[in-house]
């Protein structure tokens, strides 16, 4: 599907969809638990449908009625299915372990750019505890073997979702187990992300100095369960505020959350936007915008679109340690510096990294979104203050995580047509 953008946002206010990344993690705690459990989550999208098919290919009994999951735990494990992660790295970093912790014999199927990803760290571990696995073809993993308790060491610089499966998977094992991480452990939000869940269904652990320590123990389940608001996917329209004429709102956000990408407030307000917060709701309206640096670390899927915002913002712009970004579904900085470059900005590619000097008017232009969602959003922000239509080559990609995307757009008064 290609769309094409024709005129700006007229503002207004949006629902934030689930977090994605909570509802990967309460789903698996949920399948592992030693009750049924009531998950409300709003809204679906092709990453939390493949956590949750993998799910019920083990097992798990998982209903959705367009509000809620309501999820039956894995009470005898199915062998020899096929687990289809999709494109999700999340649903296989976090089901591997979890499938081998269980003593799942099955089939891991990869799609797209996910069969690139790495996954070696993770791999190197599970075999070292106990687990056979056999990659069939690049699209195929084979898993065999039950896991062993014992000390896992990983890196922290590859990706935080083998931590975070192995977190998930570790109170499953017979024994207590520690997880070591070697060096600084990048996108450390998305692991408290995971700790809040271990917490929710009173798994115990303890951390120390990068070592976590989780105790072999049942899940227990809360009985119900709340998704929280994604930070993530609201950046795309708190950025949008950021360029439009008239203020965009985004309702239904846990300030005190765990989740990294909340830090886009601070970011668009150190770049001159106007921020209002109340309840839970975020406002942001267009300011004199200014170029700053911004460390990727900790916020990599945030980078697309504070790009499209650092375009149109008077002076440099420079986004470091976001190196990993060229392993996700596209090469995400690459495919930053095409599309923007398309639209008429002044992107340079660096090797972690980003450096856009902006200030003019971007003319609009046609956007490969490379299969990737979140390039796809980041051309429909930028279309905010171009000059001419944006077309967007594509734009289906958007389903991975927000499939509601360009209704919502049109919502806010974009003007979006299919052709």
């Amino acid at each position: 599907m290609n769309v094409i953008i024709h005129s700006p946002l007229q503002g207004g206010q949006i629902e934030a969809i689930p977090s994605k990344s909570q509802a990967h993690r309460l789903l698996i705690c949920a399948a592992l638990a030693d009750g049924p459990t009531k998950i409300k989550c709003t809204a679906l999208s092709e990453d939390i449908e493949a956590t949750a098919d993998c799910l019920r290919a083990l097992g798990a009994h998982i209903d959705y009625d367009g509000k809620y999951f309501f999820v039956q735990p894995i009470c005898s494990v199915r062998q020899g299915q096929t687990l289809r992660c999709r494109e999700s790295g999340s649903t296989l970093r976090f089901m591997l372990p979890v499938a081998a912790a269980l003593g799942a014999d099955c089939r891991f199927q990869l799609e797209g750019r996910l069969a690139q990803r790495p996954q070696g760290p993770l791999l190197k571990v599970l075999t070292e505890h106990g687990c056979t696995i056999t990659e069939l073809m690049p699209s195929y993993l084979e898993i065999h073997g039950q896991l062993q308790a014992g000390d896992f060491t990983l890196p922290g610089g590859v990706s935080s979702q083998f931590v975070s499966g192995l977190l998930m998977a570790a109170p499953r094992l017979k024994d207590s187990s520690r997880i070591f991480v070697s060096g600084a452990l990048q996108s450390r939000p998305y692991v408290d992300l995971t700790l809040d869940a271990l917490r929710t269904f009173r798994v115990p652990f303890e951390e120390s100095e990068q070592v976590f320590s989780v105790q072999s123990s049942a899940f227990q389940s809360p009985g119900t369960v709340c998704v929280e608001g994604d930070w993530s996917n609201a950046a795309f329209w708190l950025c949008a505020g950021a360029l439009s004429l008239k203020t965009v709102s985004c309702k239904g956000l846990k300030l005190s959350s765990v989740q990294g990408d909340k830090k886009i407030i601070e970011l668009v307000r150190q770049m001159g936007a106007q921020t209002q917060v109340h309840d839970d709701c975020v406002s942001v309206t267009r300011g004199e915008l200014h170029g700053i640096e911004i460390d990727a670390s900790d916020i990599p899927d945030l980078v697309p679109v504070l790009a499209a915002v650092a375009a149109q913002a008077a002076g440099e712009t420079r986004i470091y340690n976001a190196g990993r970004l060229r392993l996700k579904e596209s090469d995400r900085l690459q495919a930053v510096t095409q599309a923007l470059t398309a639209l008429g900005a002044d992107v340079q590619e660096k090797d972690d990294g980003l450096l856009i000097v902006g200030g003019a008017a971007l003319h609009g232009g046609i956007v490969d979104a490379c299969n990737d969602h979140r390039i796809a959003m980041m051309a429909a922000v930028a279309a905010v203050r171009c000059n001419g239509p944006v077309t967007v080559l594509g734009a289906q990609a958007v389903h991975k995580s927000y499939p509601a995307f360009w209704q919502h757009y049109a919502l806010l008064g974009g003007q979006v047509e299919e052709c």
